[in-house]
């Protein structure tokens, strides 16, 4: 057989996905893999934080398969001590509010249906924690605890819920262009990853690939590392 007929063309053929705050964090490298397998891609580009902009985003989009629920913002550091009240509903607000808003849209009517995916992008930060990152490692730690939550909520309906916990990814939200071109800089922020280096964005668009597929059917409410073993190492 050759090595043709092992290639994984259009894992997601007619497949209809979300994916929400499209051109942000893992918005591009996913909706660019998403589509070349074959996927027909809604890319939603809206402030998810607007009162009913998730409910549209999931009504406008149709039919759903799968939503990669994709939310990114300022992390908005400081110490707990000095964390301001607008800062820290700002980070909550864009975080966690609108995964659980996406979620309870889309699950009628894969429920209805029997099947379906959810696939968060959130983060490893809080499953090893960031000093003077707590609002953020908060939000996400919230939407990681929701995600093993309403996966086991719905997995005897057919739909999976999951998420990919990433830190060190490439992407002009976190871990720009300008990082990577620097080596001094690039060299100290991945001091603490035992991969010494940062993923591309395609890599973790392919772990969020496998959990939008077929392939993932018995993975139900799992918060999956993806940080070059940051979040495991001590």
């Amino acid at each position: 057989m050759s090595d043709d007929a092992h290639t994984p063309m259009g894992r997601l053929a007619g497949r209809r996905v979300l994916v929400t705050s499209a051109g942000d964090y893992m918005g591009p490298a996913v909706v660019e893999l998403f589509t070349a397998e074959g996927a027909d891609v809604v890319a939603d580009r809206r402030d998810l934080t607007a009162a009913g902009a998730c409910e549209a985003a999931v009504a406008e989009a149709g039919p759903l398969d799968v939503l990669v629920a994709n939310l990114a913002t300022d992390p908005r550091p400081g110490w707990t001590q000095g964390i301001a009240d607008d800062d820290w509903h700002a980070v909550v607000d864009a975080l966690v509010h609108p995964l659980m808003r996406l979620t309870r849209a889309v699950l009628p009517q894969m429920i209805e249906r029997g099947r379906g995916k959810v696939v968060a992008i959130t983060s490893a930060a809080p499953l090893r924690g960031i000093p003077g990152a707590t609002a953020y490692v908060t939000a996400r730690g919230a939407q990681n605890a929701f995600v093993r939550n309403v996966g086991i909520e719905v997995a005897n309906r057919g739909v999976q819920v999951n998420a990919v916990a990433q830190n060190y990814v490439r992407n002009e939200d976190y871990y720009p262009d300008a990082l990577v071109a620097d080596p001094d800089a690039l060299a100290r922020t991945v001091a603490d990853v035992p991969a010494r280096r940062l993923a591309e964005g395609w890599e973790s668009a392919e772990l969020a690939l496998f959990l939008a597929s077929d392939r993932s059917d018995f993975l139900c409410g799992q918060v999956v590392p993806f940080a070059g073993g940051w979040a495991t190492s001590t």
